[in-house]
Formats: structure tokens, sequence, C-alpha cells
């Protein structure tokens, strides 16, 4: 079956932009921004914020991924933390989840950790990604996408990256898929901010 040219081009616009802004956030409605839309405040994909513009997150917290207890973001207070929204069914994430395990092998001993937010996906999956990959940081199973709006942060994409400063604020979101390096040299950057900055 022949599709017409016009139709072929609109489809490869479409494929091309799913690719690079990374995976659409699953079947249902985004946090922000109505059905299936990536929310990209000004077409940016990095989103940085000065220390005068920080505000604290709202209370994170749900069922551990592998374990039976709860992962809780206000336990990590007084630490930099790195916040990854990520699903199973994401192809970005792929590659992304081993890169966050080495960054946390590099700051955990540091005053920093790496969290993951595991959302709009099928438990089981997800226990077998994490578990293939060998991650050991935790993750919250986030189904419905509850922790997605405490982050009070834009996220329309999985995957999604937040660095949190010591008082778990957002300094940075990344719209995108991430590097180690990238991540590890923005960790090093907040922990420098030290434990006074306002």
């Amino acid at each position: 079956m022949r599709f017409p040219r016009s139709l072929s081009a609109v489809v490869l616009a479409v494929v091309a932009l799913l690719v690079v802004t990374g995976c659409a956030t699953g079947d249902d409605a985004v946090v922000q921004g109505g059905p299936n839309q990536i929310v990209a405040p000004d077409g940016k994909t990095v989103i940085r914020y000065d220390v005068a513009d920080r505000k604290p997150i709202g209370h994170v917290s749900g069922p551990d991924l592998l374990g039976d207890g709860t992962v809780d973001l206000n336990s990590y207070k007084g630490k930099v933390v790195v916040v990854n929204v990520w699903a199973s069914w994401c192809p970005p994430c792929r590659k992304e989840a081993p890169e966050l395990e080495k960054v946390y092998q590099r700051i955990k001993d540091r005053g920093a950790a790496v969290v993951g937010i595991d959302f709009r996906d099928n438990r089981g999956s997800a226990q077998d990604f994490a578990r293939d990959r060998g991650l050991t940081y935790p993750s919250i199973y986030d189904y419905g996408g509850q922790n997605l709006s405490a982050l009070g942060v834009p996220v329309g994409a999985v995957p999604t990256t937040v660095i949190l400063d010591r008082q778990l604020r957002p300094v940075i979101v990344y719209l995108k898929s991430v590097s180690e390096q990238e991540i590890y040299d923005e960790v090093v950057r907040v922990l420098a901010e030290g434990d006074d900055a306002p």
C-alpha cells in the first residue's frame, strides 16, 4: 500500500520529533500541557533556575520499585539529588539508565544521590529493566504520575531529569536524555554551592 507523499512527510516529521525529544509519556494525558503534548517552555530542553528563583518541591514519595518500603525525597534533604523520570518502554531510557548508574557510583559518597521515578509502566517490566541494567539507586513506582506534578517543574516527556539542590529545590531540568558526564558535571557544580545557598 502506498501513502500519498504529503502523508509520508507528516509521518516522518512526527517520528523525527519523538526521536529528538524522547518518548511521549505513555498512553494518556501528560502532567502538564494536555494529552501527549511534550512540554518544553520556549522550546527549551534544558531549563536552569537561578538560586533566587528556586522553590522547594512538593511531597514526592511512593513505593520502592524493587523493595517493600517507600522512597521519600524528604529523606534526602541535605544532599544534591538527581531525579530521573523513566519507563521501561522508553528507548532513550535504555541508554540513559546505565549512564545514571555510573553517575550514582561516582557521587553517592560525596553528598549526592540518584532517585528514579518509574512512570506509566508495568511494574514487572520496570523491575526487569532495573535488574537487567544493574541499577542500584532506588526508584519510586509512580504509574499515575502523582509525584511528577509535585516536582513543580515541566515534565512532559520521558526521560526527564531534574537536579535538586540540598534544600530539594530544582536547579536544572533536562527535557531530554542525558549523558553521564553532563549530569556529573552539573552535580559537582551544585555540590560546590555548599550548604549556605539561600
